[in-house]
């Protein structure tokens, strides 16, 4: 099934117009024209990666995560009704909190990072039951947001695997 696109081009000017929205397509990363998921994704990288360079634990950013996936359900919820699509691909915000929760989880290291990274954009992309299940059935910021929450969920459990098996 084809992901629906707006009725018009989502562009840089249309963003700033609407903070909400800015913060919805992950601050612009949302915009790439090739893999938007994927691009949008690499901000969590960052974000993720200061906050525990600068001292902060991973329980604090597993926490930090929960917060950020309930307004998320709120971002995304009024992202997509200014577009009038339900989870557009340049809606990235879901993508960046998942990702953030992963390396909450996972070993700190470029290594396991990069494992994580590769094996949640698989799940995210390929959306294997019962994460499709979770897309097409449930609507609004709660259905962007808990799709990529179940695949961050599958992410873990595979690293944690990997990491069990080396």
């Amino acid at each position: 099934m084809a992901k629906q696109k707006p009725a018009f081009a989502v562009t840089w000017a249309w963003l700033w117009q609407r903070p909400v929205c800015f913060v919805g397509f992950g601050f612009g990363t949302g915009l790439a024209p090739k893999a938007p998921g994927t691009v949008g994704t690499l901000p969590a990288v960052f974000i993720a990666g200061l906050l525990l360079g600068c001292g902060m634990s991973k329980l604090a950013l597993g926490l930090l995560c929960i917060a950020l996936f309930l307004i998320g359900i709120w971002i995304c919820n009024v992202t997509e009704r200014a577009l009038g699509v339900h989870d557009y691909g340049g809606i990235v915000w879901d993508e960046i909190v998942a990702m953030m929760l992963i390396y909450a989880c996972v070993p700190q290291g470029l290594g396991w990072w990069t494992i994580a990274f590769a094996v949640f954009r698989f799940f995210d992309a390929v959306k294997p039951p019962p994460i499709k299940w979770f897309d097409q059935r449930v609507s609004g910021g709660l259905g962007v947001m808990l799709d990529d929450l179940i695949a961050a969920v599958f992410s873990i459990a595979v690293v944690w695997l990997l990491v069990w098996l080396c």
